[in-house]
């Protein structure tokens, strides 16, 4: 067992002893829910090559939304993140809202997934691309029934004017048809407080009868806060099959460990920060 491994344990076990009144843990929580960073990951559709720290989860999550495909219905989403084993995470996602037939594809499907970083790069203070895959099933809407199954590579490049995500999707949907998903990201200058960001895509559902094409374009911004909190805003334009679709987003991401306590800074296993 490695250094890095013996922490690991013997960490956990001081921290299974009963230490702390049900009070004091949950100001225990509240504390460490700001002391553990978390960059945010909204408010894209695509995603990048990185995951949540070993321990470490991570709360995306839009209180404010709304979708324009004819009337206007308001959005609300939320996705976990749980960095549960060294370059895995387990992501849990879902809306509660059932849009319009022929609306296009949303921002959140409800779907749970396993996330795992194939190479180590820039998003992980390494040289090079980082890439990464993240695959599972995916759950139908409120009142729907079937399940289907999404498959996504994710390549991730940084540079001093900015980052650069590409993300490739073959999916069996819930209702098995199948969809193809082409996505590119662009970030401003990562050191920015707060930095434009832009991403389109391609998002092709095919059945039997017909093809359902969305091509979309958003445009907004993440205001990093600090390293433990930040906020994003976008709007969002697309055309699902001649049609035009708005939409606004708003939200924020957090992170905080899962545990009620945590060792000090030179004892903790995942000292350090999710690095988008």
């Amino acid at each position: 067992m490695s250094r890095h491994q013996h922490r690991w344990v013997d960490w956990l076990i001081r921290i299974s002893k009963p230490k702390r009144s049900a009070a004091s843990a949950l100001v225990g929580l509240c504390a460490i829910s700001w002391t553990v960073p978390a960059l945010a990951y909204r408010p894209f559709d695509g995603t990048d090559a990185a995951v949540a720290d070993l321990g470490e989860v991570e709360i995306e999550f839009q209180p404010a939304g709304a979708f324009r495909a004819g009337s206007t219905k308001p959005l609300s989403e939320a996705i976990f993140n749980y960095g549960f084993a060294e370059r895995w995470e387990l992501v849990l996602q879902g809306t509660a809202q059932v849009l319009p037939e022929g609306s296009g594809p949303i921002s959140v499907s409800n779907g749970a997934f396993l996330k795992y970083v194939l190479q180590p790069g820039v998003l992980q203070e390494k040289p090079g691309v980082s890439i990464a895959t993240e695959f599972g099933p995916l759950l139908p809407p409120a009142g729907g029934s079937g399940v289907g199954f999404s498959l996504t590579g994710i390549v991730s490049q940084r540079w001093e004017w900015g980052t650069v995500h590409l993300n490739a999707a073959a999916n069996l949907t819930p209702d098995q048809n199948g969809e193809l998903f082409f996505d590119a990201i662009i970030e401003g200058p990562y050191k920015w407080k707060v930095r434009p960001v832009f991403e389109i895509y391609s998002d092709s559902v095919i059945n039997v009868i017909n093809q359902t094409q969305t091509f979309s374009g958003l445009a907004g911004a993440i205001w990093q806060v600090n390293d433990k909190l930040s906020f994003d805003a976008a709007v969002r334009y697309a055309v699902v099959n001649g049609r035009p679709v708005q939409e606004l987003r708003v939200g924020m991401t957090f992170g905080f460990p899962l545990f009620l306590s945590q060792p000090t800074t030179a004892e903790s296993p995942f000292a350090g920060a999710r690095r988008r």
